[in-house]
């Protein structure tokens, strides 16, 4: 029989074959890059027949299969003692409006094939392991990112987070019930022994070093903000310059700014980004009265991030003088830095030595599910390189069948180790 330090294989055609099936839930073809795209945006009917999918599949395998309130999926592989709090691998099903295969659902699948595998080598663990689907990680529908996840966690509460609403006013609660996935289990989840995660590295850091898998110290602090602004409508050709409120021109100036301070090194390793802009009324010969845009912000260095909002602040209270445009910046979400647990990140780094793959530590750009569950145990993350210069949230999004097989072993063995623990 197999110690729990004796390494296991996965079936890397198997997760491949999942992957690839579950990439056409929701695609499209893309003409900006020619390619075959996923947009499976949260508690949509793509998203939710992804979600039926995986359930068949988790069902397949003989897993109890649980939904709560926030829409939140659960399945359970029992463990020796069952009294013993399970170890939890997840991640999310939904995508941006122009995704690739990996986002997320890597994390999965790879969950999936993780268990699936245990059962094959007739692996019995101390613990339970879990499989967690969480609603709404990319906020891109309802504005909250992370939101199954931070509500499973404490941080967002259930009646706040049914009430967000999308563009179309359509709010958390209704979309739910019209995909039947308004479960009934408590929303706020027993704490797990351990949590990790899989997930494309969404970057050019692994691919640059050439190693197939990163262990992940943490996820930087992230503010999203909504900021409008407020000029006047006027005539294109007859309002002299001097005489305008153009709110494009000063969401333009906002822009600039942003990118300013970034480059200046003021604050750190900021990264800002306006990620939509619109403008109102949005006519070719009307100076625009309105904008509103928004915008994200990201520092390792919650300090730093802090201020880099505070320069904001200052700056759009300045545009009213310089541009006669006024604005009102609203907070759309916001997380502090969150450092991942550093005896689960010596596990993966002892377990990615054993299974024989090069790796090296860094830490996520973007947010993800597991910074959420890190408030409730200890939890850490598996990257796989990505190719093409890491590039995702885009059909281009790539990692080759071998390293999200690499990445998924890893997840599998370090999940095993943690589900023997007393």
């Amino acid at each position: 029989m197999s110690t729990a330090d004796d390494p296991f294989t996965i079936d890397a055609d198997r997760l491949w074959s999942n992957l690839m099936e579950l990439k056409e839930i929701g695609g499209y073809d893309d003409e900006a890059t020619g390619l075959r795209g996923v947009r499976r945006l949260a508690l949509t009917e793509q998203d939710a027949a992804a979600r039926h999918r995986v359930i068949g599949w988790m069902r397949e395998a003989g897993l109890s299969v649980r939904i709560d309130r926030i829409g939140n999926v659960y399945a359970t592989r029992p463990g020796s003692e069952p009294g013993l709090a399970s170890v939890l691998l997840g991640s999310h099903l939904d995508s941006v409006a122009t995704a690739g295969a990996f986002d997320g659902v890597l994390g999965v699948l790879g969950a999936l094939e993780a268990v699936l595998s245990l059962a094959e080598h007739h692996i019995t663990t101390r613990r339970p392991i879990e499989i967690g689907i969480f609603t709404e990680e990319e906020g891109v529908r309802f504005g909250t990112d992370m939101l199954g996840s931070a509500v499973a966690a404490g941080r967002i509460p259930l009646e706040v987070a049914l009430k967000l609403t999308d563009a179309d006013g359509i709010a958390v609660r209704d979309a739910l019930h019209r995909i039947g996935f308004d479960g009934s289990e408590p929303e706020l989840r027993p704490v797990p022994h351990a949590y990790l995660e899989c997930h494309i590295e969404q970057g050019p850091v692994l691919a640059t070093a050439g190693l197939p898998i990163g262990i992940v110290t943490g996820v930087q602090a992230i503010s999203w903000q909504r900021l409008s602004l407020r000029g006047a409508a006027a005539h294109a050709g007859t309002t002299p310059i001097a005489l305008r409120r153009d709110a494009g021109l000063a969401a333009a100036a906002v822009m600039l700014e942003l990118r300013r301070i970034c480059d200046s090194g003021a604050f750190g390793a900021l990264r800002a980004t306006v990620g939509r802009l619109d403008l109102t009324p949005g006519q070719t010969n009307v100076i625009p009265s309105g904008a509103t845009l928004t915008v994200d912000l990201r520092n390792p260095d919650d300090a730093a991030l802090l201020a880099a909002e505070q320069h904001l602040e200052f700056f759009v209270e300045s545009l009213a003088s310089t541009y006669g445009v006024t604005g009102v910046l609203e907070r759309m979400a916001r997380t502090g830095a969150v450092p991942f647990d550093p005896a689960v990140q010596d596990l993966l780094a002892a377990t990615a030595d054993d299974l024989g793959l090069p790796h090296q530590r860094l830490i996520s750009g973007a947010g993800h599910d597991a910074q959420e569950m890190a408030a409730l145990c200890p939890a850490a993350m598996v990257f796989v390189a990505g190719e093409y210069g890491g590039i995702s949230h885009n059909p281009r999004e790539f990692s080759t069948p071998e390293n999200c097989a690499r990445g998924v072993r890893l997840l599998a063995n370090a999940a095993r180790r943690l589900a023997d623990q007393p």
